[in-house]
């Protein structure tokens, strides 16, 4: 008999009790389906037959083991803990399938162009009929109405549309001044985050409503609303916010500073921290001027304070800063790579690496997830999939179809 539903949880996870039938590719999307996933969902990943997620060809570099152009590092990063599961959409066939699977699913994310999936009868509006309780999860750049809506899009464009290009980088008459995008596709990780919430927040209205619902998510929705406090002071003040480089626009000093060997970010959060700063780096003249003892004072005279404390952060080591400042209480940090990130100290008690064994006896090194629950940890029990590793278990076990029936619908490509 196939297995109908998840009534109860199957697993330590706190979200074992649900099914995700993951539509989505590229990064938003399955950034999403892998944070449920990493909470204890059974996600299922629909890819399409040959070719899968288009991120398994973004490589190098590869998972080690992978073959040809399939397993980039990119892929892995995004889709850990799920099962892949092969079918062509374009086929009644096949949207014969994910129409079944939905059926027995209490969560539809996709991130389809508008209009496609209602072509396939895979929208809200059909799936609905059919799963009343199912939580629709639609990704798209611009959303599903407005003039714009129907345009392509990816998180450089929406980097740049949304605001924070013009607030990230330095200043037009510095060295290297000019508008620049993040150094990872924040616009799709935050709205895989924001479309996280929503899920989680439908779910729990369905548990005292009975109902499912339709959710709208648009990349260009979440990096403007990531401008938070600057957009509100522009809301308020009317002046459009500039570029800092590495200052903050309401903090002094808050910044990389130079230092006899290299660089270090100084974070002086508050005026008792400003005090503090003043005695790590030995100047009680800075402490005491009532210039700067405020931080309405530190930043309207930035100009000519920060150059002062320039120059005396030339004077020390970085070691020997970050100890004094440290030592004070003070927030500061080294500028640190990647492998310098997995060599620290809190980062490795924190065992923020994980490493996850594939089928075929090669290991994926994955990031560990944030979201520390404790009664219901983060589980980690299955590695990125191959293309098409659980196909035949979620058509055979799941929708209980025959060892025939499978090989006829992979004899005529539908899977």
């Amino acid at each position: 008999m196939p297995d109908t539903k998840k009534a109860q949880p199957a697993g330590p996870g706190a979200l074992s009790h649900l099914r995700v039938l993951d539509l989505s590719r590229v990064l938003a999307g399955p950034w999403c389906s892998q944070n449920l996933a990493d909470m204890g969902a059974e996600v299922i990943k629909v890819e399409r037959p040959g070719a899968g997620d288009d991120t398994r060809s973004w490589g190098p570099p590869w998972v080690e083991g992978a073959q040809g152009g399939a397993d980039s590092t990119y892929y892995a990063a995004a889709n850990r803990g799920k099962k892949s599961v092969t079918v062509d959409l374009s086929r009644p066939e096949g949207q014969e399938l994910v129409r079944k699977l939905a059926a027995l699913s209490d969560v539809v994310i996709e991130n389809y162009k508008i209009g496609d999936l209602k072509r396939y009868g895979l929208d809200y509006a059909s799936l609905s009929q059919i799963n009343p309780r199912l939580v629709y999860c639609s990704i798209t750049g611009y959303g599903q109405d407005g003039p714009s809506a129907h345009k392509p899009g990816y998180d450089f464009v929406f980097q740049a549309m949304g605001g924070l290009m013009s607030i990230t980088g330095e200043r037009d008459d510095l060295p290297g001044g000019g508008p620049q995008k993040a150094g990872i596709a924040i616009a799709d990780v935050m709205t895989g985050m924001y479309a996280t919430i929503a899920i989680l927040s439908a779910l729990q209205y369905r548990s005292v409503s009975g109902s499912g619902q339709y959710i709208d998510m648009a990349l260009l929705d979440c990096i403007v609303a990531l401008g938070g406090n600057q957009v509100t002071g522009y809301f308020a003040s009317g002046k459009v916010p500039g570029r800092f480089g590495n200052a903050h626009a309401s903090l002094v000093p808050y910044q990389v500073f130079t230092v006899a060997d290299g660089e270090i970010v100084v974070a002086v959060g508050n005026d008792s921290q400003w005090q503090q700063y003043c005695a790590a780096i030995e100047r009680p003249d800075l402490a005491a001027d009532p210039r700067w003892s405020k931080v309405t004072g530190r930043i309207t005279g930035r100009g000519e304070l920060v150059p002062d404390l320039a120059r005396t952060m030339l004077e020390r080591k970085r070691t020997d800063w970050l100890t004094r400042l440290e030592a004070c209480g003070v927030p500061c940090g080294p500028i640190n790579d990647y492998h310098q990130v997995f060599e620290d100290a809190q980062v490795r008690h924190r065992k923020l690496r994980v490493d996850l064994l594939r089928p075929d006896g090669h290991t994926v090194s994955t990031i560990a997830s944030p979201l520390r629950l404790l009664g219901t940890p983060p589980v980690y029990d299955r590695a990125p999939p191959t293309l098409g590793d659980a196909t035949e278990d979620v058509l055979g076990g799941l929708l209980g179809l025959s060892s025939e029936e499978i090989a006829r619908h992979r004899a005529n490509r539908i899977i």
